[in-house]
């Protein structure tokens, strides 16, 4: 059996009586991601009728239970895990996904993919300081990657030390394939900005 999401075996109980209330024959249990790779990702758990299920999905089996997982959500729930805690008040279903917001990339990851995961977890922390951050737009045959700051970011008198000592030259000593970067950003909107 192939596991996409961890389920301990109180999350699988609690699940399966749940499963078991509802009036639907073959109800099963759907995950996926909403917003996969992005701010504003969501983990979602989902009852999943039988006619609901779509054929793209991957199917993990569990003792007491199938649980559909979307298949563009996958590389999202790489590290998940669902979780119940019992406590006086019944318990509480948790669900972690630390890879929802940001697949998890390796050194074979595609360039954009690496590119992202590091404005992701290293650059845009910085610039959360700052109410701003920075996303990839495309990455050029010619190596450059095109970038376009937001938040505080956009319109800001300091930007240009912020692109050039900060986010191009953390993106060119940790990925050698980028040659330079390039900044797409309509600076002219200065009502958000950090420094005017």
């Amino acid at each position: 059996m192939t596991t996409y999401v961890e389920i301990t075996p109180d999350a699988e109980e609690y699940l399966a009586g749940l499963l078991e209330k509802q009036t639907v024959e073959g109800m099963s249990v759907r995950i996926f991601i909403t917003q996969p790779g992005t701010r504003h990702a969501e983990t979602c758990l989902a009852y999943c009728r039988p006619e609901e299920v779509n054929p793209a999905d991957e199917l993990q089996q569990m003792d007491k239970l199938r649980v559909y997982v979307e298949a563009m959500s996958i590389p999202y729930l790489e590290e998940s895990k669902i979780d119940f805690a019992k406590d006086r008040m019944g318990g509480q279903l948790t669900i972690k996904a630390p890879n929802a917001k940001m697949p998890k990339v390796t050194a074979d990851s595609p360039v954009e993919e690496r590119i992202k995961y590091l404005l992701y977890t290293e650059i845009n922390p910085g610039l959360a300081s700052h109410g701003g951050e920075v996303s990839l737009v495309e990455f050029t045959d010619e190596g450059v990657a095109v970038l376009e700051f937001g938040g505080g970011c956009q319109g800001c008198s300091a930007v240009d030390m912020t692109l050039k000592d900060g986010v191009e030259a953390t993106l060119k000593e940790k990925i050698p394939e980028i040659s330079g970067v390039r900044d797409v950003t309509d600076h002219t909107d200065t009502e958000n900005a950090y420094f005017k």
